[in-house]
């Protein structure tokens, strides 16, 4: 397999050597590009560190992380973040924010508002250019939020539980519109998730992630055809991978429960 966005042999402790908290423990993993990549496991399994190290935010206590071979050592702008909270400016329109990137990047005014307008289209947000995100709804601004970080244009996109204070019916809807734009877009993408249905919905393949610390237990390619929507969990190869996907989970808490 080709890597283009890898870890190798990471680590991470936070606080000192002699008491601090191990949050990860020799994790590998290659993404292919163009490859849509779940991180799934329990709260405190270390799926938001690994998350946090791929986009520069936190560096590894052992170990390294690369994006197309080159050794990531900061904040890269080849990774673009999209969090559980919208983080939006407030005072600027969807158009602004969205706009935002290609202006910090250089782009004259009207390049700027036809790549918004491309982007907000994507996310199915046309005709909302000139609302402000508080005239939104939670789910429209995440939309945003997607339509901004695209604008950029990242490499990767990393992803740390977006849908995650959204309501269900909300949250299958923008499930079913991020597998549209990834099909779209061909973007790398690392999302984080601790649904399996979310992670089986999304995902090219699961890296099942086991806590205390966190370390790969499985990894799973996800064959059920694509588009995918709420019908395909009607499929039996859905349910079939769901017993899968919850039988490496419920062994890793096992284990975890036996050794304390």
């Amino acid at each position: 397999m080709t890597s283009f966005l890898s870890a190798r042999g990471v680590s991470k402790t936070f606080g000192n050597s002699a008491s601090g908290v191990l949050a990860l423990s020799n994790v590998s993993l290659d993404v292919r590009e163009g490859e849509f990549v779940c991180l799934l496991g329990a709260s405190g399994c270390g799926k938001s560190t690994l998350l946090n190290m791929f986009a520069g935010f936190i560096p590894p206590s052992v170990g390294e992380l690369r994006l197309r071979g080159e050794p990531i050592s900061g904040i890269d702008p080849r990774c673009g973040m999209v969090f559980q909270s919208y983080a939006l400016f407030p005072w600027k329109t969807v158009r602004e924010n969205v706009a935002f990137g290609p202006k910090m990047r250089g782009a004259g005014r009207r390049e700027r508002r036809d790549i918004a307008e491309r982007f907000i289209e994507m996310v199915g947000l046309s005709g909302f250019g000139d609302h402000y995100p508080t005239e939104l709804s939670g789910g429209m601004q995440q939309r945003v939020t997607l339509a901004r970080c695209l604008a950029a244009d990242p490499e990767v996109l990393l992803m740390d539980e977006p849908f995650a204070a959204l309501d269900a019916m909300t949250r299958e809807i923008l499930q079913e519109e991020l597998g549209r734009i990834h099909m779209r877009s061909g973007k790398t993408v690392v999302f984080v998730t601790h649904n399996i249905d979310e992670a089986l919905i999304m995902a090219d393949r699961i890296v099942v992630m086991s806590p205390r610390p966190g370390r790969i237990s499985a990894f799973i390619g996800n064959e059920l055809p694509k588009p995918r929507n709420i019908d395909t969990q009607l499929l039996p190869s859905y349910a079939r991978m769901k017993r899968e996907v919850w039988s490496h989970i419920a062994g890793d808490m096992a284990a975890m429960r036996d050794n304390n």
